[in-house]
C-alpha cells in the first residue's frame, strides 16, 4: 500500500465551458477552480443540470461540437492539458492519466462483443499491447472488482446491473489512470448493489491509493467515499469543504438545505426542501444565482454575485453572509 502524500494531483483554475443552442448560450461551468491530492476522494454534489457532467467532461476533454467557450487551466501531475492539442491529449493524458466512468454506463457495453475484449480495448488501442497479453490484464482487472475471469468470454447481456457496472469500473481502471471521474456509478442500482460497488471502490482506492472525483446528487451515498466537498449551483462552485466539516456543518445557504433533506438514521429530524427548482443555465438570476430560492438573501444578493470567499482550513464559499 502507497504512503499518502499531500501532493496536488489535479489542479483546475478558472475553468469555463458553454454551449451554442438555439435558444442561447448555456453556461454549464462558469468560472470553477478547486484542487484535488493524489489519493483522495472528491465528491461533486449538486441537484440534476447544475453542470456536474459537464465539468467531467471539461475535465477530461470529451466535449460535443456545440462549444461556445472551452478555457482556463486544467494542470494534471505537473502538465498543462490545456496546452495540448487534442491528439496528443489523446495519445498521452485521456485513459493514460485520467479515465471516466459515465452516467448511465449500462448502456456503454457493446452487446455484440465480448466483455474481455471490451475491458482490454484501452490497452489496445492506447498502449498497443498484444491481444493475449491485454486480456490477461483485463482478467486480472476483473478479478480485482470480485468478477470471475471466465466472464471474459460472455457478453454484456448475460451480466447483472451490478456485473456490468463493475465491468465499466474495470474499464477505466484498466491503463492504471492516475484519477478517475466517476459519475453518478450507482444511480441505477438497487441498494445492495449500490453498498457493495461503494465497499469496492473504498478497497480500491486503500489498496491502489487512487484519486477519485466523485458525481453525484445523492449526498448521503457520497459520504461514504468523500475526503472533500464541492458543491455546484447553476454551473459555478458555491462551497468546497473537508467532508468532514461539510457534513457536521455545511456553510452556504443551499449546502445547508441540501444537507436538511437528507434522512438520518440516528436522529429523528423533520425533513426539508429546497422551494422552486434550479435556474436555466441560459438565463440566470441577476445576482446571487441562488436568491430566488434563498430563505436568508440581502439587499446585496439581488445585485452581485458574490466571489469565492476564503474562510481558512481550504474552506471556500461563495455567500455574501460570510463576507
Amino acid at each position: 500500500m502507497k504512503l499518502e502524500t499531500n501532493e496536488t494531483i489535479l489542479e483546475v483554475n478558472n475553468l469555463n465551458l458553454s454551449y451554442s443552442t438555439r435558444k442561447g448560450i448555456v453556461k454549464a461551468v462558469d468560472d470553477v477552480t478547486f484542487k484535488l491530492l493524489k489519493g483522495k476522494t472528491l465528491a461533486l454534489v449538486g441537484e440534476s443540470g447544475c453542470g456536474k457532467s459537464s465539468l467531467a467532461k471539461a475535465i477530461i476533454r470529451l466535449l460535443p461540437r456545440n462549444i461556445e467557450t472551452y478555457n482556463g487551466r486544467i494542470v494534471l501531475d505537473g502538465l498543462d492539458t490545456m496546452e495540448l492539442n487534442e491528439r496528443k491529449y489523446r495519445e498521452t493524458v485521456r485513459w493514460k492519466k485520467i479515465s471516466m466512468v459515465f452516467q448511465g454506463a449500462l448502456n456503454s457495453l457493446n452487446p455484440v462483443l465480448q466483455v474481455g475484449y471490451q475491458v482490454a480495448e484501452p490497452l489496445l488501442i492506447h498502449e498497443k499491447m498484444d491481444k493475449k497479453i491485454a486480456l490477461e490484464r483485463a482478467m486480472e482487472t476483473l478479478k480485482l472488482l470480485g468478477i470471475p475471469t471466465s466472464f471474459v468470454d460472455r457478453y454484456s447481456f448475460e451480466l447483472s446491473g451490478g456485473m456490468k457496472q463493475r465491468t465499466i469500473i474495470a474499464m477505466a481502471l484498466i491503463a492504471n489512470p492516475q484519477i478517475v471521474i466517476l459519475d453518478e456509478p450507482t444511480s441505477a442500482l438497487d441498494v445492495v448493489t449500490q453498498a457493495n460497488i461503494m465497499n469496492q471502490l473504498k478497497i480500491l482506492k486503500k489498496e491502489m491509493n487512487l484519486t477519485f472525483i466523485y458525481i453525484t446528487h445523492d449526498i448521503a451515498v457520497s459520504s461514504e467515499l468523500a475526503d472533500s466537498v464541492a458543491v455546484m449551483y447553476a454551473g459555478e462552485v458555491t462551497e468546497i469543504a473537508n467532508a468532514e466539516e461539510f457534513y457536521r456543518k455545511p456553510l452556504h445557504p443551499y449546502s445547508q438545505l441540501l444537507m436538511a433533506s437528507v434522512p438520518t438514521l440516528r436522529t429523528d429530524k423533520k425533513l426539508e426542501f429546497i422551494p422552486g427548482a434550479p435556474p436555466s443555465l441560459i438565463d440566470t438570476p441577476e445576482g446571487c444565482r441562488f436568491n430566488p430560492r434563498c430563505p436568508y438573501k440581502i439587499n446585496k444578493c439581488l445585485k452581485e454575485n458574490p466571489d469565492k470567499i476564503d474562510l481558512g482550513h481550504n474552506h471556500y464559499v461563495r455567500c455574501w453572509l460570510y463576507e
